[in-house]
């Protein structure tokens, strides 16, 4: 098992510390976000302490800052080329990771989601994949992508998540408006998607397919699917997708 160290404890870090300690890592963790270090500690023994104390202490570092910080954070750090660098900061590119966190030299670049801790979550590499399959799969499947622009287009997609659950509440605001009952309004819901998403074959095409499948001629879900499509829901996604692209472009 391997010592691994976190720079940035919040939402996205804690989850993957717990499922790490779960799997027999021993795991060190920083002193930001004091209440989350200390639930921590309290729950999978996690040590504590700063930043530079979690490089001394560990061979895999996960950084897990908000992007305008990390180079305010990570630069004055002494790095060991050793160290085996796993990033889940969205637009910090490989040229500036490498840059900050020199001399060190294996870097994998990947976008994690809370539910990880439950497996599941599909984790996009860039880099030193190995590294992910050896800490995360089979529980969370690896997909790995060739180029930083490929793992920019994942990082779109996964920032459509919050779109798509501001979506799922005014659906289930709309069902409680109907029926009065907020709790199973949203059960209905969350799990109606839920299970049908688990349920699907994950193939190319699969959702298009279950589309067509489901909104037939004379079918509700045909006037859903073209009413949708009538006022723009379409074009907005992609309008969101690109706009993420855009902003994580390298800037001039």
């Amino acid at each position: 098992m391997s010592r691994v160290g976190f720079i940035g404890t919040g939402h996205i870090a804690a989850p993957m510390a717990r499922f790490l300690a779960a799997k027999g890592h021993s795991v060190v963790v920083t002193e930001r976000n004091a209440d989350v270090s200390a639930a921590l500690h309290a729950s999978i023994g996690a040590q504590v302490t700063d930043v530079q104390g979690v490089l001394d202490r560990s061979e895999i570092v996960f950084l897990c800052l908000r992007p305008p910080l990390a180079e305010t954070v990570l630069a004055p750090l002494r790095f060991s080329e050793n160290h085996r660098i796993v990033s889940v900061m969205a637009g910090v590119p490989r040229a500036t990771l490498a840059r900050i966190c020199a001399p060190a030299q294996a870097f994998v670049q990947t976008i994690p989601l809370g539910f990880l801790e439950q497996g599941g979550c599909p984790l996009a590499g860039f880099g030193d994949t190995d590294l992910l399959k050896a800490l995360f799969e089979p529980e969370n499947p690896v997909v790995p992508v060739a180029e930083e622009a490929a793992l920019n287009a994942h990082f779109a997609v996964c920032a459509m998540v919050p779109g798509l659950l501001d979506r799922l509440q005014e659906t289930a605001s709309w069902l409680e408006a109907q029926t009065g009952d907020g709790d199973g309004a949203t059960l209905y819901t969350v799990q109606l998607m839920a299970g049908f998403l688990t349920a699907m074959e994950k193939s190319a095409g699969a959702p298009g397919r279950e589309r067509d499948a489901l909104g037939t001629a004379g079918t509700l879900s045909l006037t859903m699917v073209e009413t949708l499509r009538r006022h723009g829901s379409d074009r907005a996604m992609i309008a969101g997708l690109d706009a993420v692209i855009r902003q994580l472009e390298p800037k001039p």
